[in-house]
């Protein structure tokens, strides 16, 4: 199975508890982003890169004018439409692929948002290249994702983990890293925000159908990791953790 197929099958399989997974329904970021757009951009077309259950684009769709919902994995893309219809939120329409391969003309947004997506996407340099295209000059961009970590004992164990709980992850990203991949893809960027997730063991691993014997494996890294790995993802007891997080915001460059 290729990976883009397992990301699908993965998520797909899986969306209702992304819907109402209260990490990712809740959180200052999506209050960040309501607030971005109610503030700035009432006739904006906003593509919302790797949407998941949708809660970026819930947040974003009474401020704008459209918000096109863009994911790989068309169970995740029906789930929004139904969440969107019980909502009330007739701006936001759906729309599948690969975050790769925008199916959309040149200069045809105003905005790209994606949040908790982008460690999963196969190649982030061309998704970010895609995004420049599509984006009207002067467009803007606002990511939230899972954060990489500089010391790389720390990153280490984060990968490790994360990819353990789902086989569809490819990596959490440092802020250089983005940076970096955004100055090369064309835009002018910076590190607005950083926080850390709270995540509760069971739940986490349940709401991605993590198989048994993996989750044997990820308790066992936390519980041999050395001590300042413990102690940086505060690892509690019962194997909940904590997660760094960021936002960056760019502006594409004409």
């Amino acid at each position: 199975m290729k990976h883009h197929d397992q990301v699908a099958d993965a998520f797909g399989s899986t969306a209702a508890a992304y819907l109402t997974s209260q990490v990712h329904a809740s959180g200052a970021d999506l209050e960040n982003l309501a607030a971005t757009f109610a503030a700035t951009c009432g006739n904006a077309v906003v593509l919302d890169m790797g949407c998941g259950a949708g809660h970026a684009s819930f947040a974003v769709a009474p401020h704008v004018r459209e918000v096109v919902a863009y994911d790989i994995a068309p169970q995740m893309l029906a789930t929004v439409e139904a969440a969107a219809k019980e909502r009330g939120l007739a701006t936001i329409r759906t729309q599948q692929g690969a975050a790769e391969a925008l199916p959309f003309a040149d200069a045809t947004f105003n905005w790209a948002v994606s949040r908790m997506s982008a460690h999963h996407w196969r190649d982030v340099p061309r998704a970010l290249a895609e995004a420049h295209r599509v984006l009207k000059p002067g467009g803007r961009l606002k990511f939230i994702d899972i954060a990489g970590i500089d010391d790389p004992l720390y990153d280490t164990h984060i990968q490790a983990i994360e990819l353990l709980r789902d086989a569809s992850h490819i990596r959490d990203y440092r802020a250089d890293e983005w940076l970096a991949m955004l100055d090369r893809a064309g835009f002018d960027a910076k590190v607005t925000e950083r926080w850390r997730i709270a995540l509760e063991f069971d739940s986490w691993v349940a709401r991605m159908r993590t198989p048994p014997e993996r989750v044997t494996a990820i308790r066992s890294m936390w519980e041999r990791a050395p001590d300042e790995v413990r102690q940086y993802f505060d690892i509690q007891s019962d194997g909940s953790f904590k997660l760094d997080a960021l936002m960056i915001e760019a502006t594409r460059r004409d």
